[in-house]
């Protein structure tokens, strides 16, 4: 089996919750080993459920193939190991609070003064300056304030995404900067500075209905499971009281939905919805022309019907669908209660093994302080 590409490089990682976590699960993937900074009490993201063999869930998750050790930064010895740590690293990851980490005598200034080499990530909720730089931030106090969760859920209410997308989206964000920055640094020699908040990562997802707002003068809409500017796309009911989601993107698709699937081709030159402006500007009347089609058919026979007509569909489904779910692939990982199946990581690769498992509290402490003595 061939190395990983991060094979050799060591990432010392002052991490909680997701955001960074998520940053440095994907370096362990790639290879890196990641040493793991918990405060005395551990990482707080363990104890916030109990449902994977009595440990949380966000931890199984987030935590494989790294090393845990737990110091007190506030006492004289333990900070002193973790300079110890990063004078060997290549990665210094840390999501403390604004100016935390400074205080505690790791701002990044200084540590590149003093290893040039050093590529430093830290992630923030709203970044290093600004009028809400000390403003806490959790991920759904960012979806409100981003206005993501003005556009999430049925028209009558704003509603969260049901997963932590802005620390998802801070973690990836940091991911990749940290790879661009290794990668400039075997050119350069080199390390660099880095900073990612959850404010800026979700701001630049939010991009096309902040367009709409500034250039067109009106944000979208909450939609429930309908696009807010394609038509028709969103979700029907079958006859079993299945819901399927259709989605059509272009006027070859629209005149075949027409033809073979709603039986009525010159539906498609109707003026009503001769093209996706103006089926969005009708779009109750279509909808209630689609639903009557297929409220008379099974879901099952719709998704015959429509893959055989090459239209884009999916299943509505519920998590117990999804984890029964036959494209859904899993990844095995020990942890200190028994073995845990979490989603494989996205990125395929033929020849790579799981990074290993999931660390208990401070697992590592005793060898990690041997290791890094004076």
């Amino acid at each position: 089996m061939s190395a990983r590409p991060l094979q050799g490089l060591l990432v010392v990682a002052l991490e909680q919750a997701v955001a960074a976590p998520l940053a440095s699960a994907r370096l362990a993937d790639a290879g890196a080993r990641v040493i793991k900074i918990e405060r005395p009490e551990g990482d707080f993201a363990r104890f916030y459920d109990r449902v994977a063999l009595g440990q949380s869930s966000y931890f199984v998750w987030l935590n494989r193939g790294k090393q845990s050790i737990v110091l007190d930064i506030k006492q004289e010895t333990d900070a002193a190991l973790l300079h110890r740590m990063i004078a060997r690293a290549d990665v210094f990851l840390q999501n403390l609070a604004p100016g935390a980490a400074a205080r505690a005598g790791f701002a990044p200034e200084e540590l590149r003064r003093r290893h040039p080499r050093l590529v430093i990530c830290s992630i923030t909720g709203y970044g290093e300056n600004g009028p809400y730089r000390d403003m806490k931030a959790y991920d759904l106090l960012i979806q409100a304030e981003t206005g993501l969760a003005a556009l999430t859920g049925p028209p009558e209410a704003p509603g969260r995404v049901g997963v932590s997308v802005s620390d998802i989206a801070a973690g990836l964000n940091a991911y990749s900067a940290i790879l661009e920055a290794l990668y400039a640094r075997e050119r350069s020699g080199e390390g660099a500075a880095l900073s990612v908040s959850l404010f800026d990562a979700t701001a630049e997802w939010m991009a096309v209905p902040l367009l709409h707002y500034d250039f067109g003068g009106k944000a979208p809409t909450r939609q429930g499971l309908r696009h807010p500017t394609i038509a028709p796309y969103g979700a029907f009911a079958a006859a079993d009281g299945k819901a399927i989601v259709i989605a059509i993107q272009n006027e070859r698709e629209w005149a075949r939905f027409c033809a073979e699937i709603l039986g009525d081709g010159a539906l498609a030159a109707d003026p009503r919805f001769a093209d996706n402006p103006r089926r969005v500007a009708n779009r109750a009347a279509l909808d209630a022309i689609i639903a009557a089609v297929f409220a008379r058919e099974s879901r099952a026979a719709l998704s015959r019907r429509l893959k055989a007509a090459d239209i884009a569909f999916g299943n509505l489904n519920g998590v117990e669908d999804f984890s029964r779910h036959p494209q859904l692939r899993r990844l095995a990982l020990p942890t200190p209660e028994g073995e845990i199946t979490v989603p494989a990581p996205p990125a395929l690769f033929a020849s790579r093994a799981p990074s290993g498992g999931v660390p208990a509290i401070g697992e590592h402490g005793e060898a990690l302080r041997k290791e890094f003595s004076l």
